[in-house]
């Protein structure tokens, strides 16, 4: 049985739209903790323009590629790359890492990491992000350290007591990160289920 999220099911459609009016024509787009790659081939399949580069840990990689391979691998998508988050540069790890990117994608990632591997990230994105080019980040956030709803706050302690080191991040922390790697936020747009879909580019 294929790996599956119904959260990734869930918002692909909404991360979509928003992806289409963001992404530049002849995208090359590196995503991050690809999970079951649900995402990836949506995306790919629907943004035919693209070039999409699923990654995720080596245990993963697996569950992605018999998903590509039972429902269809489109052209633009290329196989999945492992990707440790926290071996800083990316490069090391990988060649394919030496290339810039024209965007980063990553969902629902950074409330499942310590804050040690969240400035990892931002440290790798500095590394592989073309100029000019977008970060995209989607999942729950904090705001002047408030949350968004009652259930965010219910979802954030069982973030704590689930994954170490994790947690619904305040968003004023993680645009600092994006500043300090050069990056602008030029979108904030609120999302279904108490979620945000965050957008920077590279100035």
């Amino acid at each position: 049985m294929l790996p599956f999220n119904q959260a990734a099911d869930n918002n692909k459609g909404f991360i979509l739209e928003k992806l289409t009016s963001h992404l530049p024509t002849q995208a090359q787009v590196l995503e991050v903790a690809s999970g079951t790659g649900q995402h990836a081939l949506h995306f790919a399949t629907a943004l035919p323009h693209t070039t999409w580069q699923p990654t995720d840990l080596p245990h993963n990689l697996p569950g992605i590629t018999a998903r590509f391979k039972l429902e269809g691998q489109p052209d633009n998508l290329l196989l999945p790359q492992p990707l440790d988050i926290a071996a800083v540069p990316w490069a090391t790890q990988n060649e394919l890492f030496q290339n810039r990117y024209d965007a980063v994608y990553a969902c629902n990632c950074l409330h499942v990491i310590s804050w040690g591997l969240v400035e990892a990230f931002f440290k790798g994105v500095d590394a592989t992000l073309d100029a000019g080019g977008n970060l995209f980040l989607y999942g729950p956030y904090k705001y002047e350290g408030a949350f968004t709803t009652e259930s965010n706050a219910r979802f954030d302690d069982w973030l704590k007591e689930t994954y170490p080191g994790g947690g619904i991040r305040d968003f004023e922390a993680v645009d600092a990160l994006a500043q300090a790697i050069g990056l602008s936020l030029v979108a904030d747009h609120a999302m279904p289920a108490n979620n945000q879909f965050l957008v920077w580019q590279r100035r």
